[in-house]
């Protein structure tokens, strides 16, 4: 397994905002992490990212160096241009060829044309992309996906999707992936896992679990285990 979360907990003041949660990701595999707001899924995240100490727990990844991680709340700096920020970031995960690494990226989530443009600057969507961008500099075998395609339209969506499905196919990419869109995570998820007040209620294949819980799709089931445990 490329990731490996055992009987994690989080307490803040008393509370338990991540409630004895265990799962894994194998190598190459689409993981999403369902919820409510408020649910523990960024909080989770935080704990494997070592953003966030675990109350309790064992957490086990790969190298630092070897993962990343992309949000649409989590801002480069904006006063740097697109190209600028790729090249401090290439240096601080200390990727060989730094020149090559960057033209790549910025090829990849089409920001050729952005790249001496000051990111504060650029449209949310596109500022979306240059976190994406980012992230894949170091070509992670772990990659953590918070929202990633909220902000982007339908079209740049879907390229998004594509690349990423084609990445952890193609490149053994293994993505814990936070969202929404139900619709998305059907299409990109091998697995789901449903997380409410902290706790994993639910976990399986996105096309087959509504079924199993009398539901017609996933937005459906989601609905459902929101309003059971609110």
């Amino acid at each position: 397994m490329i990731l490996e979360v055992r009987h994690l907990v989080k307490e803040y003041a008393g509370r338990r905002v991540v409630d004895d949660v265990s799962f894994s990701v194998a190598p190459g595999e689409i993981v999403g992490l369902l919820g409510p707001n408020g649910a523990g899924k960024t909080t989770t995240i935080d704990m494997i990212l070592g953003l966030v100490e675990p109350t309790s727990g064992e957490i086990q990844t790969p190298p630092k160096e070897q993962m990343n991680f992309a949000a649409t709340y989590a801002h480069l700096p904006g006063n740097m241009s697109v190209q600028n920020n790729l090249r401090v970031f290439a240096h601080l995960y200390e990727v060989r060829g730094v020149k090559q690494a960057v033209e790549k990226a910025l090829k990849d989530f089409d920001l050729e044309r952005h790249a001496k443009s000051r990111t504060g600057y650029l449209s949310s969507g596109e500022q979306t992309r240059v976190g994406l961008a980012k992230a894949f500099l170091n070509k992670p075998k772990l990659l953590l996906l918070d929202e990633p395609t909220a902000s982007l339209d339908p079209h740049t969506s879907d390229g998004i999707r594509n690349k990423l499905m084609d990445r952890a196919r193609n490149e053994d990419l293994s993505i814990l992936w936070t969202s929404h869109d139900m619709v998305e995570i059907t299409r990109v998820c091998d697995r789901v896992l449903f997380i409410s007040h902290g706790k994993i209620l639910l976990e399986g294949k996105p096309r087959d679990l509504p079924a199993q819980y009398g539901k017609k799709d996933l937005e459906e089931l989601f609905i459902h285990v929101a309003k059971e445990n609110l």
